[in-house]
């Protein structure tokens, strides 16, 4: 995190990366087939808006236990996603440069994740 005062879940820099990824995976699965709407459309749709609704949920919860257990669960939310990303491709349904553009984002998502957790839990003794 910077040193800019952090009001609010929408100041923080991975909730913000965090919609971006989402708005992505929505962007990307208009194109997959019709058939996978209740399947792989419905799932990487359903995890990466998870990643940035755990990220406000724990925040929201103004406690800092409560917020590191909601960042884990972003955490494994992402790496959901990028499960989806990695069969969506191999079935054929997804390119193989947006799904690599796809699990970066994620990866990089998930590194300010893990620094988050570290920081938070530095700042109540338990780091």
């Amino acid at each position: 995190m910077d040193d800019r005062k952090i009001l609010s879940h929408r100041d923080l820099k991975v909730w913000k990366a965090s919609v971006e990824l989402a708005v992505r995976c929505y962007e990307l699965t208009r194109a997959f087939p019709k058939e996978e709407m209740f399947g792989l459309t419905s799932q990487i749709r359903r995890a990466a808006v998870s990643v940035a609704a755990n990220i406000a949920e724990g925040y929201g919860r103004e406690n800092p236990g409560s917020f590191v257990q909601f960042l884990r669960m972003a955490q494994g939310s992402l790496k959901e996603l990028e499960t989806h990303m990695v069969i969506a491709e191999r079935i054929g349904i997804l390119d193989g440069k947006e799904a690599a553009a796809v699990l970066s984002a994620s990866e990089e998502n998930g590194k300010m994740l893990r620094s988050l957790i570290r920081v938070t839990q530095r700042k109540q003794g338990n780091g």
